[in-house]
Formats: C-alpha cells, structure tokens, sequence
C-alpha cells in the first residue's frame, strides 16, 4: 500500500476507480439508511379523540382533567380553553403545548368549549373541539 523512498512515506498503487465506487456505494447505503430521520409522518388528516370533557358534560368547580388519545407519530398537542366558547370567547382561559395525552387546570364556574390538536414538526391535525359547563 505503502512504499519508502527517500525517507518518505509514497502512496503506491491504489486502484481509484475501485475506491470511487466503494465510497459511493457506502454514501448510498449510508443516505438509505438515514434517510428514516428525516422524513415525517403526515399527521394532517388524523382526528384527535376527546375522553373528557365531552361534549355537553357538567363538571364540580375545581381542578377539570382534560384527557384524549394518543395521535401516532404526533410529538406534542396544542390544548385551548375558551369561555364561553372559540366563536364569541371572552375570555382564552389556556393556550399551551403539552408532550402529554392529559392536562389538569383549576376553572372557575361557567361555560366553556376546549379543542386540542396533535402537531409533529411538519404536520398539525385539524383541532377536535367540544363545549363543557362548570358549576
């Protein structure tokens, strides 16, 4: 591979079209092989499922457990709650991103609709929403 002459160190006989291919063929295999990463998953006509609040459930004032199904390959969800709704709110009581299928929040007597959508770093679903009274 190597051969001395005059004290240095001399590349010898290397076959560059063989090498050419080599590297290329391991680029190839090695862009296949990683090209798993960079490739997100469509999530835009999944529909996130409500478990609770539903629609038209009346809650005790207090703590209210927000919870939904899980939306595969969705990194995270985007929970709001308006009063007394999305449409003539008054008030956006929460906008917050969560990595979790279940939020708790404290909410205070009253009318209330909440929508969550489930967002990857490419794709966003559309939101699910649903209206719920507190008394």
């Amino acid at each position: 591979m190597y051969k001395k002459s005059n004290n240095f160190l001399t590349l010898y006989e290397y076959n560059l079209p063989t090498m050419k291919k080599g590297f290329l063929l391991l680029f190839v295999i090695g862009m296949l092989y990683g090209c798993e990463a960079i490739f997100v998953e469509n999530i835009s006509n999944a529909t996130v499922t409500i478990l609770a609040p539903t629609e038209g459930t009346t809650i005790n004032s207090g703590e209210v457990n927000f919870n939904w199904n899980a939306v595969n390959d969705a990194e995270s969800y985007q929970i709001q709650i308006a009063t007394p709704s999305f449409t003539n709110a008054s008030q956006v009581v929460l906008d917050t991103i969560i990595t979790k299928t279940s939020f708790s929040k404290n909410i205070t007597i009253g009318n209330y609709q909440w929508r969550v959508k489930a967002i990857n770093s490419d794709y966003q679903t559309n939101y699910t929403t649903t209206s719920f009274e507190v008394q």
